[in-house]
């Protein structure tokens, strides 16, 4: 493929992205809104709060976890010497992505 064609297909799909995500915000945030109207209870409120922002938490956590065990997987191909891709290359990417996982699950239960 021509490298003067992967920039508009690139951009398309970051303008595609960052649109569906903004329209994601905006649906949930239209839901919660709804939602905290219909109810007048205090503690249903906390509780949407206090859920929402542990489901923040453990997102940041998740790809903060995916993205160092990637990072170390880049490091040991790097180190390693592989400069193509190979099945290698892709099972040790693979590989960090299936153990940042599993360590988030870990984690994600001892704190909960």
């Amino acid at each position: 493929m021509d490298k003067g064609n992967m920039v508009p297909i690139v951009l398309f799909l970051c303008i595609t992205l960052g649109i569906t995500y903004v329209v994601r915000l905006l649906v949930n945030a239209r839901l919660r809104i709804k939602m905290l109207q219909a109810c007048s209870s205090k503690e249903l409120v906390e509780a949407v709060v206090q859920s929402d922002s542990h489901r923040d938490q453990m997102t940041a956590l998740r790809w903060g976890i995916l993205t160092v065990t990637e990072a170390i997987a880049f490091g040991i191909i790097q180190a390693a010497g592989w400069t193509d891709i190979n099945a290698g290359v892709v099972a040790a990417l693979l590989g960090a992505f299936g153990l940042g996982s599993v360590l988030f699950f870990v984690l994600a239960r001892r704190l909960s």
